[in-house]
């Protein structure tokens, strides 16, 4: 039997393409691979409606996080009560990773984008946190307002509204 590496693994259903879906969300981020493919037996088309021998999930590993996509037909779809967080340090790593997963343009708001597979995303800046966080209420209140305007963060505006 095979050892579980991680106790918890987000997994994304989508009505088909888990295998484009894997492919590109490996293709997106840096230190990333597939893991395994999982294939629908003919004992489950019955019950998942799902042909034998087509791809069931694939198993893969973004920046050591585990995930996993399943082809589970049509009965649920994503949505941005999940979403996936990416911390950036810098400007250029969040323009990245914007230009590479934004699909869906009316969907950005505030550091969140929807991808081609209807998975949304929110890519932040690193500095952030610390910058809502703060205990100096007037800083929290002028970064707050700076990002609410923002779709993709600009950590150059979030560091003048924060500084005043």
């Amino acid at each position: 039997m095979a050892k579980i590496k991680q106790k918890i693994v987000p997994c994304i259903w989508l009505e088909k393409d888990a295998e484009k879906a894997a492919e590109y969300y490996i293709s997106v981020f840096r230190n990333s691979k597939i893991q395994k493919t999982a294939y629908y037996p003919k004992a489950s088309e019955e019950v998942s409606g799902q042909k034998a021998g087509s791809v069931m999930t694939v198993k893969f590993e973004i920046e050591g996080q585990e995930f996993m996509v399943l082809n589970g037909g049509s009965a649920f779809r994503p949505n941005e009560a999940v979403s996936f967080m990416v911390y950036c340090d810098t400007q250029e790593e969040i323009d990245s990773y914007w230009e590479r997963l934004s699909s869906v343009p009316e969907a950005e708001i505030c550091g969140w984008l929807k991808d081609k597979f209807g998975v949304s995303w929110q890519v932040v800046p690193t500095v952030l946190e610390a910058m809502t966080t703060d205990k100096d209420p007037e800083k929290v209140e002028r970064v707050t307002a700076a990002f609410l305007k923002m779709k993709k963060f600009d950590i150059g505006e979030l560091k003048k509204a924060y500084n005043g």
